[in-house]
């Protein structure tokens, strides 16, 4: 057995794997947010940030099969943790009751698995354009975002998955740190402002854009831009 196999199947190792795995996807979700805000300066400024990702060329599906094998390693160690756990405590392992316990650490499970299916379900509106097909445009990004929160069902389901990506952060974000000892235990563990910050700034980040959409904050081009219009010009996944 392979020094790195090894370090795979032991729990230690798939905690580390989950932190550093967590740890990139957060930076990823800060720098993605930030971007897609760029929706409420109107359809130039965010159809030149999607022609701006595009331009990237190799650089970008390397950032995406960096963050595709992150996703992957992170919810197959995950689940395989949640199995070992049950193995180790097969008659009391729901009815424990951790002295440091909040709803988001208890929530990890199933949030985990609607953020799986918001993420295929998030990648196939926007990027693949399978959801409103007859509209979607390979060139207006922005009317892509316009199009596809003008729908209450959509926006509802965005808001539900942000709320679960906002409890994943708060207990993940601290929990990752903690799993690298890049934080000193605590005499009050539930104390955790960093994480409460990254988890409520990013929640409000993402949350206010479908809903803008929604109640006309922003509001489709009247016409396509010279941006939107050019062959470089790429869709983006709010």
């Amino acid at each position: 057995m392979s020094a790195i196999a090894a370090f795979w199947r032991s729990t230690i190792g798939k905690k580390v794997v989950m932190a550093v795995t967590g740890i990139i996807m957060v930076a990823f979700i800060i720098g993605h947010v930030a971007g897609n805000l760029q929706v409420f300066a109107g359809a130039e400024r965010f159809n030149r940030y999607a022609a701006f990702l595009k331009g990237l060329g190799e650089l970008l599906w390397l950032a995406r099969l960096g963050l595709l094998v992150s996703v992957v390693l992170h919810f197959t160690a995950a689940y395989q943790l949640t199995m070992i756990a049950r193995a180790a405590r097969p008659a009391d392992y729901a009815k424990r009751n951790p002295q440091v316990s909040t709803f988001a650490s208890r929530s990890m499970r199933w949030g985990g698995v609607l953020l799986l299916v918001f993420l295929v379900f998030h990648l196939a509106q926007f990027t693949l354009g399978w959801v409103d097909s007859t509209t979607f445009s390979h060139t207006d990004a922005y009317n892509n975002v316009m199009i596809g929160f003008s729908n209450p069902i959509y926006v509802a389901f965005y808001e539900l998955a942000m709320v679960a990506l906002a409890l994943h952060l708060f207990h993940g974000a601290w929990a990752s740190v903690r799993t690298l000892g890049l934080s000193k235990p605590s005499q009050h563990p539930l104390h955790r402002r960093v994480a409460t910050v990254i988890a409520m700034a990013v929640w409000l980040g993402f949350a206010i854009i479908p809903l803008g959409v929604l109640l006309g904050l922003a509001k489709p081009a009247t016409e396509p831009t010279a941006t939107a219009a050019a062959p470089s010009a790429s869709p983006v996944t709010p």
